[in-house]
C-alpha cells in the first residue's frame, strides 16, 4: 500500500517582506482604476473623520491669513483706514498661497504612510500604482475647496466684492484647484523622496517662502526693487495670484491665465511620472 505525501508550501519567514503583486497596470482597465480612486478616497476621507485634528490647518489658516494680512499690510499698501479696499487685493491672491501650502500636507501624508507601513498592504493588493497617489490629490483637492470657501466668506465678511460674475469666481477657484493639483505632484516626489515628514516639510518651507513672498501675492511688484520684480514676472504665483485677481475684479486676465495653465501643465508633465516611478520602486 503506497503513502502519498502532500507538501505544505513553506511559511513565510518572519520580517521578510510580503510579495509584491504583478504590476500589470495595463490590465487595469479605466473603471477598474476609477473604482479603486473611489476606494482609496474613502479610506483617506475616513481617516479624516477618524482623525478631526488634521482639518484644523484647513479651518483656521484662512481665517488667520486673511485678518493677518489685511490688518498688517492693508493700511501699509493701501492707506491707514483704507483696509477694506486691500481686501480685493490679497484675497485672491491668498486663493493660490491656500493651495500651495495644503499641497505640502499631501507629501507629509505620502512619506506618513510608508512610516506606518500603510504601503505594505496596497503593494500586496492588484491595484495600480498611480490611484493611490491619485486618491491622495482627490482628497487634498477637497480640503483646499473647504479652505477656499472659508477663505471666501471671511473676505466678504471685511468687504470682498465680486466686480465681475458668480462664473468668473468660479473659473479662479477652478483654476486655483489645477495649479494647487500641480503643485501636489512636486510634493508627492518630496515625500516619496526625503527620509523623514520632518524632512518634507522642512524642504517644503524653503521652497514655499521666497514663492510666496516674492510674488504679488501680498503686495504689487511694483513696490519691489528691479532685481525682485524680475524674480516676481516669472514666479508661477504671481501669475496664478494676477490671473484670479483679474477675474474676481473684473480687470484684463492678459496672459497670466495662460501662464497658470502653461505652468501647471509643465510642473504635471514633469513631476507626476517622477513620483508615479520613484512610488513604484519603493513598493
Amino acid at each position: 500500500m503506497s503513502t502519498v505525501t502532500t507538501t505544505k508550501p513553506a511559511p513565510t519567514a518572519p520580517g521578510r517582506p510580503p510579495v509584491a503583486a504583478p504590476r500589470g497596470e495595463g490590465r487595469i482597465g479605466l473603471r477598474g482604476n476609477l473604482r479603486h480612486i473611489g476606494a482609496l478616497v474613502r479610506r483617506n476621507a475616513l481617516q479624516i473623520k477618524q482623525d478631526p485634528e488634521s482639518m484644523f490647518d484647513v479651518l483656521f489658516m484662512p481665517i488667520i491669513f486673511t485678518l493677518l494680512f489685511v490688518f498688517v499690510f492693508g493700511g501699509a499698501i493701501s492707506g491707514k483706514g483704507n483696509q477694506a479696499d486691500y481686501v480685493n487685493y490679497v484675497v485672491p491672491g491668498l486663493m493660490a498661497m491656500m493651495g500651495m501650502n495644503i499641497a505640502m500636507a499631501v507629501g507629509t501624508g505620502v512619506n506618513d504612510d510608508f512610516k506606518k507601513g500603510v504601503m505594505d498592504r496596497f503593494r500586496s493588493m492588484p491595484i495600480a500604482r498611480s490611484s493611490v497617489l491619485l486618491a491622495k490629490i482627490v482628497v487634498e483637492l477637497g480640503r483646499m475647496m473647504v479652505a477656499i470657501a472659508i477663505l471666501l466668506a471671511v473676505g466678504f465678511i471685511l468687504g470682498l466684492s465680486i466686480k465681475s460674475s458668480v462664473l468668473d469666481l468660479f473659473l479662479a477657484i477652478g483654476l486655483s484647484a489645477v495649479f494647487g493639483s500641480a503643485l501636489m505632484w512636486i510634493f508627492i516626489l518630496l515625500g516619496l523622496t526625503m527620509q523623514s515628514a520632518q524632512a518634507v516639510q522642512g524642504m517644503a518651507m524653503l521652497v514655499l517662502m521666497p514663492l510666496q513672498f516674492g510674488s504679488s501675492i501680498f503686495a504689487p511688484p511694483s513696490t519691489m526693487p528691479g532685481w525682485l520684480q524680475s524674480f516676481t514676472d516669472y514666479n508661477p504665483l504671481s501669475n496664478l495670484a494676477d490671473a484670479a485677481r483679474a477675474l474676481i475684479n473684473g480687470t484684463p486676465v492678459g496672459d497670466s491665465v495662460w501662464m497658470t495653465l502653461a505652468w501647471s501643465l509643465a510642473i504635471t508633465a514633469v513631476t507626476m511620472p517622477l513620483a508615479v516611478r520613484k512610488f513604484r520602486q519603493k513598493t
